[in-house]
């Protein structure tokens, strides 16, 4: 068969179901009975590890906890040279796991890597003080763990006294990425598990259990602190390795992030328009654009590639928080709780969610997730409450939270008020600003930073639904194809017509007549330990609303990020589609685009004209279009449609590679969408609203012959019940992925291609699992 490819192997899911925790002091009292506790906690979830067949190596295990100052300044004092007298509060360090080869070839390696750390930090104007070798116990852990061990080193460094905290922070996130790029460049091995004067992250492939005895650092008396996190790890699909122990850098995590692959291509997009103005990135410059642009750029790849979904949510709350937001800012961004028509929900924080939506989309699925930045500590949960946390308040100030009750022992310790956290919820322990700070009082004090609900009210315009088709147009006969079958119970009964669970009929790559695209995608669905979602029962919990234009900066927080145009749901009609582009409040440029070849060009104009019309759109949006719009209206005897999968897949992915993606929304106007499955699809793939025209006039016609019942619905009636059945289609879907926003939803490809070829894949359905190959672009424009 012509256009065959060999298969395209699923990329990996890293995925979690873990143990995670805290312990803090409310009132930021330092002392080594903290680190007890948390070690203790630690131990506690144990059992949520598992051990390979050596018995002994673990999933991993980690505790981040402040940084030991006193434990790094006796070191450095220790050393001969200038670096005596350097004080422990000056300090950082990053924790480097090294190329851990016992010869030659990684002695060099560590050479190389430990040169490229110097440089970037007397790049940031940061000090290197030394290496100091972390002691280790390798007879700890099992062989199959020593085996992958890398050497593992500190970069002590000091940080200039004119440079306060926060901008040491971002000077050290610089001098990493500078160094990870450095060492990517030159082929050496090289992971930071920590880098900071504030925190430090101990873990390895180990057991809970097994970690105090295998970092000795931890149980010396000068380790101390106020707070300390610690995480088991569960590797539910994935071989554990040294990196994906947990915590991270600011998080650890217990759950799944089920719309990874869109999140993470449209933070990849944002690169060069983060609005990222940092003297330390820049260079102490005021940068203009272009300039902040070519700085950002040091940030690539800004999410780690071949990392864990918790690896990558740390990775942007990261971002976040160098950018100057509040750790506890960060997170209700990234897992903002439920909030769309919520009237138990104050409107002040109902618009602190409305104006973020704006700017980010949310990282959806299951998550449990317990976090700190030096400053302060906390834990959070998904809007749907599907990991577990509890956390104890202790009358000597005490405060431990954990998936386990008993976790860590509150013996002796006072009255105990014994909480747990729900849906949505979070708390905080800052000492600074109070100790304990719980859901309601958080949630009112980042509502209050800023007058959200003006800039919403002063901005966003919403855009109602508009009317249905009053009467098909005249080429309708020419344009139709049998779909009755699957229009009549969506137009009648507002849903989708029941089929039996079998299906014994050829996959399209073997069937007898042409099938359409739609055929070849197969959705995914929960499998893991991700519960899905009742979306009838749960509806509170799902939202569809869409928004249109581009979007601001992710680090920006102006009033202008809000200047977009909000609708209920994805199903547009024609006249609302119409009315959209023409009216006089619209804030951003408009581009419409013909999504239709020249049927004498044959079967490779499909592919040659996906190339043109990508092109177009990139052209489009560089020139300040912040709505696309891809249609197949000018399909006729001599222009045949592209199949509108494929070019919102192109056009799409052509905007994440230029970086344009989120300076634009995408409507499709097409023929193809009937059925809730090709709604899907092109969502999917990056569709912000579909105009089902075809559809819509073929529910009219039916109506308007009385072919749906001789006490049939109208025609407007029937074409609101279509709408509603794909609404309920979509929610179904989303669900079925434990997947509760469209935000999230759109872009995330939670499907798989069955019998399509690589250049389909490459040019359309970039990342998609294809693991038989197919037909290529030229077989399906032939089937056009």
């Amino acid at each position: 068969m012509t256009g065959r490819t060999p298969s395209r192997p699923a990329r990996g899911a890293e995925r979690d179901a873990c143990g995670i925790g805290f312990v803090a002091d409310v009132e930021g009292r330092v002392s080594r009975g903290i680190i007890d506790a948390a070690i203790e906690g630690l131990c506690g979830v144990r059992h949520r590890g598992a051990v390979a067949s050596d018995a002994k190596s673990g999933d991993g295990a980690g505790i981040m906890l402040p940084l030991p100052s006193a434990l790094l300044a006796d070191w450095a004092a220790s050393r001969d040279g200038d670096a005596e007298g350097v004080p422990g509060e000056r300090l950082g360090a990053a924790m480097c796991f090294l190329d851990g080869r016992d010869d030659s070839e990684g002695d060099t390696a560590r050479d190389v890597a430990r040169a490229c750390v110097g440089d970037a930090l007397d790049a940031q104007g940061l000090k290197l003080v030394g290496w100091r070798e972390v002691p280790t116990q390798p007879e700890v852990v099992g062989d199959v763990a020593r085996r992958k061990m890398p050497a593992i080193e500190q970069a002590v460094y000091a940080v200039p006294d004119q440079v306060d905290g926060d901008a040491a922070e971002r000077h050290g996130y610089v001098a990493r990425r500078r160094a990870e790029r450095a060492c990517r460049d030159a082929g050496v091995a090289f992971y930071p598990a920590s880098w900071s004067a504030r925190t430090v992250t101990y873990k390895a492939m180990s057991a809970a259990d097994q970690l105090v005895a295998f970092y000795p650092d931890l149980g010396d008396e000068r380790v101390t602190g106020w707070w300390a996190m610690f995480h088991q790890r569960y590797s539910t699909n994935t071989h554990p390795a040294w990196e994906r122990a947990q915590p991270y850098r600011l998080l650890c995590h217990n759950g799944e992030i089920n719309t990874l692959d869109g999140n993470e291509n449209l933070m990849r997009a944002r690169v060069g328009s983060l609005g990222a103005d940092w003297p330390e990135l820049t260079g102490g410059t005021d940068a203009g654009d272009e300039a902040r642009a070519a700085a950002e750029e040091l940030l690539q790849p800004l999410i780690e590639p071949d990392m864990s979904d918790s690896a990558k949510l740390d990775n942007v709350l990261e971002l976040l928080a160098r950018g100057g937001r509040s750790i506890s800012h960060g997170m209700a961004m990234l897992i903002p709780q439920v909030w769309e028509g919520r009237r138990d929900l104050s409107a002040e924080v109902a618009d602190f969610y409305r104006y973020h939506a704006c700017l980010v989309e949310p990282w959806d699925g299951p998550a449990g997730v317990v976090f700190a930045d030096g400053l302060r500590v906390g834990a959070q949960l998904d809007r749907n409450g599907l990991r577990p946390l509890r956390y104890q308040v202790c009358d000597d100030g005490l405060v431990a939270c954990a998936s386990e009750v008993g976790a860590v022992s509150v013996a002796g310790r006072g009255s105990v008020r014994r909480e747990r956290l729900g849906p949505g919820r979070a708390l905080v322990v800052d000492p600074a600003d109070g100790g304990l700070v719980e859901d309601d009082e958080l949630k009112h004090a980042l509502a209050a930073r800023r007058p959200y609900g003006r800039w919403i009210r002063d901005h966003q315009v919403t855009i109602g639904r508009d009317q249905p088709v009053d009467s098909a147009a005249q080429d309708l006969l020419a344009r139709q194809v049998k779909q009755t079958t699957v229009l009549r119970p969506m137009a009648t009964d507002a849903k989708e017509p029941t089929s039996s669970m079998g299906d014994d009929t050829a996959i399209a790559l073997l069937a007898d007549r042409p099938r359409t695209v739609y055929h070849f995608m197969k959705q995914r669905f929960a499998q893991v330990t991700n519960p899905p979602i009742d979306h009838l029962r749960e509806f509170q919990v799902m939202s569809l609303t869409t928004r249109f234009g581009p979007r601001h900066p992710i680090l920006s927080e102006e009033p202008e990020a809000a200047r977009l145009m909000e609708i209920d749901g994805p199903v547009m009609y024609p006249q609302g589609l119409q009315h959209l582009l023409l009216r006089d409040d619209l804030p951003f440029g408009v581009a419409g685009f013909d999504a239709t070849f020249a049927v004498e060009a044959g079967p490779q104009g499909l592919p040659a004209r996906l190339g043109d019309l990508t092109a177009e759109a990139v052209a489009a949006v560089r020139n300040g279009a912040g709505l696309l719009i891809l249609s197949d209206r000018g399909t006729d005897a001599e222009r045949a449609p592209i199949p509108a999968l494929l070019s919102v897949g192109a056009v799409h992915h052509r905007l994440i590679a230029e970086g344009l993606r989120t300076r634009t929304s995408l409507i499709v106007e097409t023929d193809d969408a009937r059925e809730t499955h090709t709604f899907a699809c092109l969502l999917g793939y990056g569709a912000e609203a579909v105009c089902p025209r075809l559809a819509f006039e073929t529910i009219a016609d039916l109506a308007d012959r009385g072919r749906l019942g001789k006490q049939g619905p109208s025609a407007g009636e029937a074409q609101e019940s279509y709408r509603h059945a794909v609404r309920d289609g979509i929610l179904k879907i989303m669900s079925k992925m434990g997947i509760s926003v469209l935000d999230s939803y759109r872009s995330a490809q939670i499907f798989e291609a069955v019998g399509l070829a690589g250049d389909v894949i490459d040019e359309c359905l970039t990342g998609t699992p294809s693991r038989i190959g197919g037909i290529g672009l030229a077989e399906l424009g032939q089937d056009v």
